[in-house]
């Protein structure tokens, strides 16, 4: 959800907005569409967008933190969500898929290698992309990590970032009967599948203000978790995924198959006050990782709409490319 940048707030000035020069659909299999947007110079440096959730759909702000006369920027709206279709659908929905999908794209456009640029979520698809298909990525562009890790969800979802925003935690856990808090996720999942289109909807707008209201170090702590379609597609994947511990083999494995990209340059922008991937994450990555450069924000959370954050990723864009 996030937003444009506020320029009162001394947010870095943004490329102007930019319309796609293509935009369409690709069968994926499994009878899943993708929409797939391009926007920038044609036959510029390609880099491709992994957005965050899963579920959050790519926007057009994410559009402007590339120079459009230097990058040929990739979007696309991972299964499920976005303009993709079937909307919401966790069928045939998994971490390996959404692998395969990013690959097919990259051929399918005539890609040979491109940069990947992804926060949040779109951070943790970037890192496994990455390990599966060293040979396609030529940089790695990450922001507000996320490992995918079962101490990162017990942080969430088992009280950790609640003892920071009592009110919210309460307010998110009080939906659920007493005898099931002990396991939030799974009893999320329980509404958020339950075949009652209003449940899954009221359940959607719940999980999703919880997580919105905290995005931002600047939070009022006011969310109310965005248009029913959007908060039911995106809380039903977020949490399809986590339920499923991500679909990795084993707890860490990001962090145990980080040789397999060890020569891959990267750049990791981290907010110091992330309450919803902990610095932490970002920290042990950088640890692993000999060809990456840590850039740690203060007075900056998980948002990529915080000013610090949005302008160190301007200056990365346009850094590397000018090499």
């Amino acid at each position: 959800m996030d937003k444009y940048p506020d320029q009162k707030r001394g947010a870095p000035h943004l490329y102007p907005p930019v319309e796609p020069f293509d935009q369409r659909m690709l069968s994926v299999g499994q009878g899943h569409q993708v929409y797939i947007e391009q926007c920038g110079n044609p036959e510029g440096i390609p880099v491709v967008v992994l957005h965050g959730g899963p579920g959050g759909g790519c926007s057009p702000a994410m559009r402007r933190y590339f120079d459009p006369k230097v990058y040929r920027v990739v979007l696309f709206d991972q299964r499920g969500c976005g303009r993709s279709t079937p909307h919401a659908s966790v069928t045939d929905n998994t971490t390996w898929h959404l692998v395969a999908d990013i690959e097919l794209i990259r051929t399918t456009l005539g890609i040979d290698k491109w940069m990947v640029f992804g926060g949040s979520w779109g951070a943790t698809l970037s890192l496994i992309y990455a390990q599966a298909h060293p040979e396609a990525v030529r940089h790695l562009i990450l922001r507000g990590v996320f490992l995918m890790t079962q101490a990162e969800l017990d942080w969430f979802y088992g009280g950790g970032a609640g003892r920071f925003w009592p009110e919210l935690w309460a307010r998110f856990v009080n939906l659920i009967p007493e005898d099931e808090r002990d396991d939030l996720i799974a009893a999320y999942h329980r509404r958020l599948f339950s075949g009652d289109l209003r449940v899954e909807q009221d359940y959607g707008r719940a999980w999703a203000a919880w997580e919105n209201a905290l995005a931002s170090v600047h939070s009022d702590g006011v969310s109310h978790g965005g248009p029913s379609a959007y908060a039911r597609a995106f809380s039903r994947l977020e949490n399809h995924y986590f339920t499923n511990n991500g679909f990795l083999e084993f707890d860490g494995q990001i962090l145990e198959h980080m040789g397999r990209i060890a020569h891959i340059p990267g750049v990791i922008v981290q907010g110091r006050y992330d309450m919803i991937c902990p610095p932490a994450g970002a920290y042990a990555l950088a640890e692993r990782w000999p060809n990456a450069d840590l850039r740690m924000i203060r007075d900056a959370g998980h948002a990529l709409s915080e000013p610090g954050i949005s302008a160190e990723l301007v200056r990365t864009m346009d850094r590397i490319g000018q090499r």
